[in-house]
């Protein structure tokens, strides 16, 4: 099954490989599923049945002019889920992807759901304001917008460098894994790469914290500076009673690709 219709209609492109217990994988801006390449490789080769979808607006799933937002985003992870008849799951979401799993659950409960990891993830709440001062000036949000909409593949290139942590001195990642990362964000309608920063930016899941009834892992770099940890990271370990929390000393925002091993490591030790 390659497309899952969405409950507005829109098509969800979805990849659904290997057999054993499913783990779903939610990607984060402004990639698509593709971006868990070394992930869906040891969790196949672990025995899992692996689910990887294109949040809508991005990769080869429907490029609408609205529905940016995370009520919808959790209705279409429930679309998935329910197309294709999945229990037992384990939810894995990297980045924005973490927001599909607090809204997921606070609408839909976790009778489909056997555990989650929170990845890099903006749960709980990234703004910054007089009650989250450790969280990110509206203004940057702001910039990062105005700088997708002058240039949004000068802006890819850029981003992904602080994504990944690259500098003067530092190269985590291989140039081809840069321009991966750049050819996947590419594809995304300009629409939904702008609406997203808003829905990810500002978007308050401190009430959905909640409904974090599962046992709970969550993952972040100490040296985050996309989503910085003491409000994200740390703050939701705090916030979901009896939470997992593993801190990547020094690892940037994609972990995923700058620490693949240790992070398919903690991740099928978790699952299992």
């Amino acid at each position: 099954m390659s497309f899952i219709e969405a409950k507005d209609g829109t098509s969800l492109h979805v990849k659904d490989m290997g057999h054993g217990k499913p783990v779903v994988l939610i990607h984060g801006w402004p990639l698509t599923g593709d971006m868990f390449e070394y992930q869906s490789l040891a969790l196949l080769e672990a025995g899992y049945r692996v689910i990887t979808y294109d949040r809508r607006g991005f990769g080869q799933s429907g490029h609408g002019a609205t529905g940016y937002d995370y009520d919808t985003f959790a209705d279409d992870l429930a679309a998935v889920l329910d197309k294709l008849d999945l229990s037992g799951v384990t939810l894995v979401g990297f980045s924005m992807g973490g927001g599909e799993i607090a809204r997921y659950l606070t609408r839909y409960g976790s009778a489909r759901i056997a555990k989650a990891a929170l990845v890099s993830s903006v749960v709980p709440y990234l703004l910054k304001g007089d009650d989250n001062p450790d969280g990110v000036d509206e203004s940057v949000f702001d910039t990062m917008k105005a700088q997708v909409r002058e240039d949004r593949f000068a802006f890819l290139q850029d981003f992904a460098k602080q994504f990944y942590g690259v500098g003067f001195i530092s190269s985590p990642v291989s140039q081809g894994i840069l321009d991966w990362s750049f050819l996947l964000g590419s594809m995304a309608s300009p629409k939904a790469t702008v609406d997203c920063i808003d829905a990810f930016g500002k978007t308050d899941f401190r009430p959905d914290l909640a409904s974090f009834n599962i046992p709970t892992l969550i993952i972040h770099g100490t040296a985050d500076k996309t989503v910085p940890i003491e409000p994200s990271g740390k703050a939701a370990a705090a916030g979901i009673p009896g939470a997992q929390f593993i801190e990547y000393d020094g690892e940037p925002h994609g972990l995923f690709a700058t620490a693949p091993s240790r992070l398919n490591d903690d991740l099928i030790s978790f699952i299992a």
